[in-house]
């Protein structure tokens, strides 16, 4: 099941209202019980995806969504498993487990990929994100421990947190796809903040382990035309390179963050002082 979204010009969006800015940037219901759920983005081309099993499924697309005969046949692809319970992702027969927040980069060539559950009482939710590749890179599991560990922010700012770099230079080769997840330690509510834009990607947040009534108001648009998105659990935004992307809660959350385009450099941003903030 595929999903298409094209790209927004900023002039355009800063006129959006609240249902426009959800029907073009918001991802909702991601997983559906054995379903693929993706959804095709124009912005540099990355495809969100959300995978849950009780049992297996396959990944499969058409030739008309994907001009190819297989998914991966010129893409690379991410994945963390959200779920508390472990799952198996079969790369062309060769098994990968990953337990919750475990990560696996896919290389450009994989053929036969197939999600299952180790436990149907406790199924794995797996996390997807994927960009178009030039090269085959080697497929590589990553567990939370050999995440790349980066902590930043303070208490008395709201944003202390350690940012988990799963696909960087130096941790996996990728064509151009990188991809970590941000834990917000407790009592701390804020993300990317102070905000930046990066030009040379674009970005797709995901926030997940929040509470039923826990909301995140998610900001976006050119520093001097912010706009927001009420964003509830396990949902997903699509950020243009153009804009900014942070976020704050009602409470406590987690979020993965995947970007693409021309540039893999982590720091490679624009920052934006708050003060200049509109």
């Amino acid at each position: 099941m595929l999903e298409r979204r094209y790209a927004s010009h900023p002039l355009a969006v800063k006129n959006y209202n609240t249902e426009e800015l959800r029907e073009h940037f918001l991802i909702q219901d991601l997983f559906v019980m054995n379903t693929v759920k993706l959804t095709y983005t124009h912005e540099d081309r990355l495809i969100v995806g959300g995978i849950t099993t009780n049992s297996e499924v396959k990944l499969e697309v058409s030739k008309k969504d994907m001009g190819a005969d297989f998914f991966f046949e010129r893409r690379e692809g991410g994945i963390i498993n959200i779920g508390k319970g472990a799952g198996v992702v079969s790369i062309d027969g060769k098994e990968y487990e990953l337990n919750c927040r475990d990560g696996l980069y896919i290389g450009l060539g994989a053929k036969e990929v197939i999600f299952k559950a180790k436990d149907a009482a406790n199924p794995p939710k797996f996390y997807l994100n994927s960009s178009p590749a030039h090269k085959s890179y080697p497929t590589t599991l990553i567990t939370l421990e050999k995440a790349n560990k980066v902590h930043l922010g303070d208490q008395s700012t709201s944003n202390k947190r350690t940012i988990n770099q799963y696909i960087v230079p130096g941790i996996v080769e990728s064509c151009q796809l990188v991809m970590g997840m941000t834990i917000l330690e407790p009592n701390n509510m804020w993300n990317t903040m102070p905000c930046h834009t990066h030009d040379r990607r674009m970005e797709a947040y995901f926030y997940f382990d929040m509470e039923e009534e826990t909301r995140v108001f998610h900001f976006m648009g050119e520093p001097t035309q912010t706009r927001h998105l009420v964003i509830a659990n396990e949902e997903a935004i699509i950020s243009p390179s153009w804009s900014i992307h942070s976020g704050v809660g009602t409470s406590r959350y987690t979020f993965i963050w995947g970007m693409c385009g021309e540039n893999m450099t982590f720091d490679d941003m624009d920052f934006v002082a708050t003060k200049d903030l509109r």
